[in-house]
């Protein structure tokens, strides 16, 4: 889960009200409940601006036995924020974080890329262990398409090489490799594809490697505002809403799920 304000979506950007409401509460307590009733624990990758609002929230999180991870401050893209303001971030981050322990890290947007691996010694020089933050496509917002699909050690001078003595591990976004990588990790891809295609396309991941589902909880509340926005943007953001609940509850009641701290250590 990247916990996260439904605002933070780039394609709201220049259509996003001054006066709004979060709904943030309302959509987590939506996937809590669900977790709950299928008795599955998960990775939420908290932005420290949700933990500054709503620490309650993190303590219900936490107490649910999910894991806690960074997901930064602020929501600003790698690329923006430059090494200096990610360190800041990360530290704030942490300050917010600390008493549940986050040793995993996911950048805004995905926005980890060789232009931006100076990520990888920041992470290490802040204690985290393992990075989640690589998609292995090409995007107009992200992707590293020649990255390795499953779990490697990043070198911190080349991110798409394998480093077997580097000290992050990487686990990145789920894709199906068909000569082109085709992207299935959850979000937009989650909503727009049939839960029939969903399901085979983990079986047959998951033959190989372990996979990864993603979703942001503004994707499970149909009670977010529709913005006048671009039809692009509009697909982007709200195509298959109303059905995103469901189609979450076939995936966990069809296949298992644990926090990603669990699959990589065991703990």
């Amino acid at each position: 889960m990247d916990l996260e304000f439904w605002w933070n979506n780039e394609f709201y950007l220049g259509y996003i009200p001054k006066e709004k409401n979060d709904y943030l509460v309302e959509s987590l307590e939506l996937l809590l409940n669900l977790f709950r009733n299928n008795n599955i624990k998960a990775t939420f990758f908290v932005l420290g601006a949700v933990a500054e609002k709503y620490p309650d929230s993190i303590d219900d999180i936490y107490n649910d036995g999910h894991e806690i991870a960074s997901h930064g401050y602020s929501h600003t893209r790698l690329h923006s924020l430059g090494k200096e303001k990610f360190e800041e971030e990360i530290k704030k981050s942490l300050d917010l974080l600390s008493p549940y322990n986050p040793i995993g890290f996911r950048a805004p947007s995905f926005s980890v890329d060789n232009s931006t691996r100076w990520v990888f010694g920041v992470l290490e020089q802040y204690g985290f262990k393992y990075d989640s933050s690589i998609f292995p496509i090409k995007t107009m917002l992200y992707g590293v398409p020649d990255a390795p699909v499953g779990i490697y050690r990043p070198s911190f001078e080349n991110i798409i090489k394998n480093d077997p003595n580097g000290s992050i591990i990487e686990f990145p976004l789920s894709v199906l490799k068909f000569g082109l990588n085709f992207p299935l990790s959850g979000g937009f891809y989650l909503r727009v594809l049939p839960t029939y295609f969903l399901k085979k396309g983990l079986e047959y991941i998951n033959s190989k490697r372990p996979s990864i589902l993603y979703i942001h909880p503004h994707e499970v509340n149909d009670n977010i505002p529709k913005l006048k926005c671009t039809l692009f943007s509009h697909f982007i953001c709200y195509y298959g809403r109303e059905t995103t609940l469901k189609k979450m509850e076939i995936l966990l009641q069809n296949f298992e799920f644990m926090p990603i701290r669990d699959v990589l250590y065991g703990i």
